[in-house]
């Protein structure tokens, strides 16, 4: 038997649209799939429109450019996390920091607290409250530590006082289909003036049911988000990504109304989305002789890719209905064997269960002082993963942490403890929306069975 991590569920009906494309000709970067399969997208996520992209990177790349990063600055990004979510920072020949993870997986928002408000201070500030709204004159060289009255004004911006460098983004991911602690992060955000982007390449469909934030879907909250229809995820194109502007922060804790945020939310979404339509068509102004008056880039969706996301957009909540029930299934097969634990979907939200998390529990498991390793592969972990790959099962280990990538070793790494444990100790089992209750049986038997011989 041979069972995939993550395979497509693709219908019959893809053939016809992908047929259209072939006999209308309209098989690149135009044609009617694009901005329909923009329009699913942005509908099912609750916001005014969307911009499709040639993969979930690209729609990174684009929106930190458009949230303002530059050369110099420093972007703040998880650790744990797949690497092109880091990349497009040195694209942009800014410098990573990472951050730790916290339980489910994602950026570790009291870290990022402790960060922030120990290794930065504000620059040229003028501190408003809530009670006064302007503090005139009052300028501070750093927030005080209890500060849940003030708000940096917008001409105000965070720097890391031990580089000089301006802390120019946040860029959360959502790993796994969980969601990170927006209500902490934004509240950081919105007081100390920094844009974030949500990196809901693995979290479509994921929302949070409860607190500030009830029914805002997974990319939807910070500045801007992006998507990503990579074959392993919940709904595939092949490749593919898509760009969403969040909604306005009006509501949010800590932003007063003096700033004009009521007036101009929906102007400023609607410019960035234009900008990233802009950016990812080349930056061309003139399109009969192909005047280009910025630099762009040819990230552009195919009408092939959309083609194939459009059927499966709508079964969107049917794939994840699937995906939770073989969750629980996992859940109950794997309950008696004491080797390993099942970790459990974020509480507070609705996971889109993208993929399950294995805890494989080891005496010798990695410690602190294993950190500076890339992999440990004599560990309990990788064992029971070989033996998996041996009976035809593909699983896979969480990946190498960022900041001990070959090209990242020498940014800040700000107090790595839990990433180190999950990096050593997780494995990601089979989740196909596809996968089969015979095949989950397999998967279990054969964890079993590696248990019961070792």
């Amino acid at each position: 038997m041979d069972i995939a991590l993550s395979k497509p569920n693709l219908d019959i009906e893809i053939v016809d649209h992908l047929r259209e494309c072939i006999e209308t000709g309209w098989v690149s970067t135009g044609g009617r799939f694009i901005e329909e399969f923009e329009h699913k997208i942005a509908d099912y996520v609750g916001v005014s429109n969307a911009v499709g992209c040639q993969s979930g990177t690209a729609g990174l790349h684009t929106a930190l450019r458009i949230l303002g990063v530059t050369a110099g600055d420093e972007v703040i990004v998880p650790t744990l996390t797949f690497i092109a979510a880091v990349n497009p920072v040195a694209y942009l020949e800014a410098t990573p920091v990472f951050m730790d993870c916290d339980a489910d997986f994602c950026m570790d928002a009291a870290k990022l607290r402790g960060f922030l408000e120990e290794e930065c201070e504000v620059r040229d500030a003028v501190i408003a409250t809530d009670s006064t709204k302007h503090c005139e004159g009052l300028k501070q060289s750093g927030i005080p530590h209890n500060h849940s009255d003030y708000t940096a004004e917008d001409g105000s911006r965070l720097y890391n006082k031990s580089t000089g460098k301006r802390i120019a983004a946040i860029v959360v991911v959502h790993v796994f289909g969980n969601i990170a602690d927006m209500e902490t992060i934004m509240n950081l955000a919105n007081l100390y003036n920094i844009p974030v982007l949500e990196d809901a390449t693995e979290a479509l469909g994921s929302y949070i049911t409860g607190g500030r934030y009830a029914g805002r879907y997974a990319g939807t909250i910070g500045d801007m988000g992006v998507y990503s229809f990579n074959a392993n995820k919940i709904i595939t194109t092949g490749g593919g990504g898509m760009i969403v502007a969040g909604k306005d922060r009006c509501s949010d804790e800590g932003v007063s109304l003096q700033s004009g945020c009521l007036a101009d939310a929906k102007t400023q979404n609607a410019q960035r989305i234009e900008r990233a339509r802009y950016l990812t068509t080349t930056a061309k102004d003139d399109g009969l002789y192909f005047r280009h008056d910025d630099i762009g880039y040819n990230y552009r969706m195919l009408n092939l890719q959309a083609a194939l996301g459009v059927s499966q957009a709508d079964r969107l909540d049917e794939f994840i209905t699937k995906k939770h029930g073989v969750y629980a299934r996992y859940a109950e097969l794997l309950s008696d064997i004491p080797e390993v634990t099942l970790l459990p979907l974020k509480s507070g939200i609705r996971s889109n269960a993208w993929f399950y998390c294995l805890y494989v529990a080891d005496a010798e498991r990695a410690t602190f002082a294993d950190k500076d390793l890339v992999g440990n592969t004599d560990n309990t972990r990788d064992k029971l993963m070989a033996h998996l790959i041996a009976q035809g099962i593909q699983a896979r280990p969480v990946w190498v942490l960022c900041h001990k990538q070959s090209a990242y070793t020498t940014f800040k790494a700000y107090d790595i403890t839990q990433a180190y444990d999950y990096e050593s100790n997780v494995l990601n089992l089979p989740c196909s929306t596809s996968i089969t209750d015979e095949e989950v049986r397999y998967v279990c038997d054969s964890i079993r069975s590696y248990f019961s011989h070792n």
